[in-house]
């Protein structure tokens, strides 16, 4: 017993974890030669840790001189071979085919995380699944929290969220990792699943950020205590979904508890509230953090993007080379659509233009879609065609699309049938983008081509995609769906829908129904119009709450113009801020006018 401890807590095991420098470590190395130091289980260990993180080369060469190996010492030098500084997958494996080819020494849990780790991604994917087998066949059938965590992350990133979810709810107790690793791959998979919506980066299936928010609370109910890991997942949902009351709780938490407002948090806290139509407490989040890294500009400038708060996203961006953090293929990326959605076209020029000028940094394909959908939202449509045919990748349907809405705004329908043919190849399934088409041929009273369009559309089964709205009342999300009468007030919701078309009426705006895909008479069509998801949920938000709060919307398609005008008109009529997110930026709707100036 007496020399165990002297082996732990021997002077040179202190030197060795002071060690810095290659030659360091020889010198230590050859002195626990000679006191017989190395002969020990667990200086072995910290010299092989020590030496990984120096030259992984050395930590070798001392490993291969090591007899008969344990497990444990095998770990050590597995988990070192994997970390962000050494990511030797190969090595990895070969030392664990090694533990498997030795009929004296047998895998066990430590084994396990750092492998499950190196798998999650190409092309080591299909070795996780041979793993899991490995598990099964080495380990008690229980395992541990962090093999279990470890398997969540594995099948999360490999896009198996039911596979993670199963793995979960097979363990009686979760601890905090396993909680945190069940969280962000629901986080993980909202993102994957919605990488095409502009707004958010994720918001594809909100029904996966419900699931967290169901979580979370599941985990508040346990004796396990939330962390900021935790908290990032529940603010990522938050963002997905709108729910600014559940997100404002989650900041307080943090507070309340003493938890670290670090970068991680600082930034997951910007782009909820950015996210949640709060773009002013976003701002506050952002001056309180006494450091900024690029993340965290990225974020508050994705913010003011979406806001339509170009000029500031452009200052801030200036702001951000000033204090030297270095922007990255984000950063210009979240700046050219600021400019974008303000007409900033000469800004957004210079800043593509320094992306490789001043950072070296070649344009890839999102840069170029950024450019061209500046220059078509100006009405620089012959540029923004020619830009098409120049630049050095292909043209995804994300680009096509978005010169087909530039073509419809500003009446070029040539582009805008030339960009539908190449959507029709990209995307022959997506209703919008005959929707937009048909919308153009609507709107120069072209209404043959629109039956054309429309027919084209049943023939082929392509089923226009529902407008959805979901809105937060009193901490409860309410989900609305063109046309929905499931609702339980639904009653009370269709009467304040009469009563607005009515009082519309009488303020002057009359329904634009050109762009009403149905082949119905002119009331009808008004009346369609009075269902869109958005002013269902507008009713329902004034019979609700007596609140003076502002009327918060998500809704997953672009607003329409009707709606666009008549919620000007309503935001008069009923004295209420509302405020309104479509897959492509913020609306704020007050006193009869709109933050977007009609530039949208």
């Amino acid at each position: 017993m007496k020399a165990e401890k002297t082996v732990f807590n021997h002077p040179t095991i202190f030197l060795l974890e002071k060690c810095k420098t290659i030659n360091a470590l020889k010198q230590i190395h050859a002195q626990m030669i000679t006191t017989g130091l190395i002969l020990h289980t667990f200086p072995l260990s910290r010299i092989l840790l020590v030496s990984s993180t120096l030259a992984l080369t050395y930590a070798l060469c001392i490993f291969n001189q090591i007899p008969r190996p344990s497990v444990f010492l095998f770990n050590t030098l597995i988990s070192s071979s994997l970390t962000p500084n050494n990511n030797h997958t190969h090595l990895a494996f070969s030392l664990y085919f090694r533990i498997l080819s030795d009929k004296t020494l047998r895998p066990n849990n430590f084994t396990y995380p750092s492998l499950f780790k190196a798998c999650g991604s190409h092309p080591w994917l299909h070795h996780g699944l041979a793993l899991h087998a490995h598990v099964f066949k080495f380990l008690e059938p229980s395992s541990d929290h962090f093999v279990h965590a470890s398997l969540l992350n594995f099948y999360s990133k490999c896009g198996k969220l039911a596979q993670s979810r199963y793995l979960f709810d097979q363990i009686p107790n979760p601890d905090l990792a396993t909680w945190n690793s069940i969280l962000a791959a629901y986080a993980r998979s909202t993102r994957d699943n919605g990488s095409g919506r502009d707004i958010s980066n994720g918001n594809g299936d909100t029904s996966l950020s419900a699931e967290v928010l169901c979580l979370f609370n599941e985990l508040q109910f346990s004796l396990v205590r939330p962390n900021e890991i935790s908290i990032v997942a529940l603010l990522d949902a938050c963002a997905d979904l709108g729910v600014l009351s559940q997100g404002i709780w989650a900041h307080a938490y943090v507070l309340r508890n003493n938890l670290s407002l670090n970068l991680f948090v600082g930034t997951a806290l910007i782009d909820m509230y950015s996210k949640c139509g709060s773009v002013g407490l976003a701002n506050q989040v952002f001056d309180q953090l006494p450091k900024k890294d690029t993340l965290c500009y990225n974020a508050m400038i994705r913010g003011l993007a979406i806001h339509g708060n170009g000029q500031h996203a452009v200052d801030l961006f200036s702001e951000m080379r000033n204090d030297g953090v270095r922007p990255d293929e984000v950063t210009f990326v979240v700046v050219m659509c600021a400019c974008s959605h303000v007409g900033l076209v000469h800004e957004g020029r210079r800043c593509f233009e320094s992306l490789t000028e001043v950072y070296g940094i070649e344009p890839k394909l999102e840069h170029y879609g950024c450019l061209i959908d500046l220059l078509g939202r100006a009405g620089q449509l012959k540029e923004a065609e020619e830009m098409v045919r120049i630049m050095p990748m292909k043209p995804n349907a994300v680009l096509w699309r978005s010169l087909l809405g530039a073509s419809r705004v500003h009446g070029n329908l040539q582009l805008g049938e030339l960009a539908l043919t190449h959507l029709l190849q990209l995307e022959p399934e997506t209703s919008g983008n005959y929707v937009l088409l048909s919308n153009m041929y609507a709107s120069i009273n072209r209404w043959d081509d629109v039956k054309r369009v429309r027919k084209v559309m049943k023939d082929q089964g392509i089923i226009k995609t529902p407008g959805c709205s979901l809105i937060e009342i009193d901490g409860a999300i309410h989900e609305f769906i063109m046309g929905d009468k499931t609702h339980p007030q639904s009653k009370e919701i269709y009467l304040k829908l009469e009563e607005m078309s009515r009082r519309l009426h009488t303020y002057g705006h009359r329904p634009s129904t050109k762009e009403v895909l149905f082949d119905i008479e002119e009331e009808e069509k008004e009346d369609a119009l009075s269902y869109h998801s958005e002013r269902l949920a507008i009713a329902f938000a004034l019979i609700a709450s007596n609140s003076t709060s502002p009327i918060r919307i998500i809704k997953n398609l672009r607003v329409c113009d009707d709606c666009h005008a008549s919620t000007e008109i309503i935001s008069k009529i009923y004295d209420t801020e509302i405020i309104v997110r479509d897959r492509n930026r913020f609306h704020h709707f007050r006193d009869g006018a709109c933050s977007c100036h009609g530039y949208w």
